[in-house]
């Protein structure tokens, strides 16, 4: 693995999103989401994005480790928290999971995975938190985002 991709799936019509993973080479997709069954979220609900990707020759996982808490989740979108505080806050949270283990023998199985939470932007999501946080951890990874 030399590089972790990250990728959001609103704002992408499903072709969209797809076309981006296969010219990445994405081989995996690892969805780092807290809530991925809710019927927002189109095509990328758990079951039927897993069965897209299975589809199109693309691995799938849920890995939950990486996923914000319900309680730090709720307080931002409840806008009780501010994106810069809520930065600091899932960080510590991952150093306190200390999800390394489990993420490098998640992701190194892959050559090209790609994280994948809602947010379009990587700026304001915890997708681009999680690969920061893991990319020295892995070796130096770079880290892309899709769009």
């Amino acid at each position: 693995m030399q590089a972790i991709y990250t990728i959001g799936f609103t704002k992408k019509p499903l072709r969209k999103f797809l076309t981006l993973l296969r010219e990445a080479g994405v081989d995996a997709v690892i969805d780092v989401r807290r809530r991925n069954s809710s019927q927002l979220a189109g095509y990328a609900k758990k079951d039927d994005l897993a069965c897209i990707l299975e589809l199109a020759g693309i691995g799938y996982h849920h890995a939950l480790f990486l996923a914000p808490s319900d309680e730090l989740l709720d307080s931002y979108k409840g806008k009780v928290v501010s994106w810069a505080e809520y930065e600091p806050l899932y960080l510590r949270e991952l150093e306190q999971r200390d999800p390394i283990a489990e993420a490098s023998a998640l992701l190194t199985q892959y050559q090209r995975p790609a994280l994948l939470c809602a947010e379009d932007e990587a700026k304001r999501c915890h997708r681009r938190l999680a690969a920061e946080w893991l990319a020295p951890q892995l070796g130096n990874v770079s880290i892309v985002h899709l769009r």
